[in-house]
């Protein structure tokens, strides 16, 4: 998988027109309201020549931007993130119009039903996701335009968005957040906003990703 993001980056050129934002427009999401968002990255691999970046601040900046995009969601069901960060690419300057690589990351994501107690996913689902090119790092490379920060939360972006717009196709092929609320296992005097009060699923927590990305040295 290594050697596959490391060859992605060299090859994407652009990756979409406009830079993902949470101020865009709220798609369907059914009953869909944001619970629990759980971020690791236990495994997680970096492509060489990479910028260096913590795994505290992708967890950080990752946890940040799906709390500030899936958030304004206010359906009446919870559901929760299970979310593994796999690997990266941050690209760094390049030889502006011979080798400009473009950054990358890869992602695990399992959604959670809270009223169910179970996985909607039932296998996680892997996403690559490349930064958006603008006027200014199109030839020169977003290595020499953009500051490692900007190029870590561009990426985490465009992942949030990805993930959303898989979420939407799931909810208009199988219904996911179409489900009534339920709250027969909770006490009566409990309603749907104190359900945050119980713990994350143990899965989320002790074992969010059952097939982690491979990755592999690149040579």
């Amino acid at each position: 998988m290594l050697r596959i993001l490391s060859v992605l980056a060299c090859l994407a050129f652009v990756s979409a027109c406009t830079p993902a934002s949470p101020d865009d427009p709220l798609q369907d999401l059914g009953n869909f309201s944001l619970g629990h968002n759980v971020v690791v990255a236990p495994n997680v691999q970096v492509v060489p020549g990479s910028k260096e970046v913590s795994t505290e601040q992708w967890i950080n900046v990752l946890k940040n931007e799906i709390d500030a995009r899936f958030g304004q969601y206010e359906g009446d069901q919870l559901y929760h993130f299970g979310i593994s960060i796999e690997g990266f690419f941050v690209a760094p300057g390049g030889v502006p119009l011979v080798l400009s690589p473009k950054s990358v990351l890869a992602i695990n994501v399992t959604v959670w039903d809270d009223a169910a107690g179970a996985k909607l996913n039932s296998e996680v689902e892997t996403f690559t996701v490349f930064e958006t090119a603008d006027a200014g790092s199109v030839f020169v490379g977003a290595g020499h335009t953009r500051t490692v920060d900007e190029q870590v939360l561009g990426l985490a972006r465009n992942a949030v968005r990805k993930i959303e717009a898989w979420m939407v196709e799931q909810n208009a092929a199988e219904g996911w957040f179409a489900a009534a609320t339920t709250t027969d296992s909770l006490p009566p005097s409990e309603g749907v906003p104190n359900l945050l009060a119980r713990p994350a699923p143990a899965d989320l927590i002790e074992k969010p990703i059952e097939n982690p990305v491979e990755l592999t040295p690149q040579t």
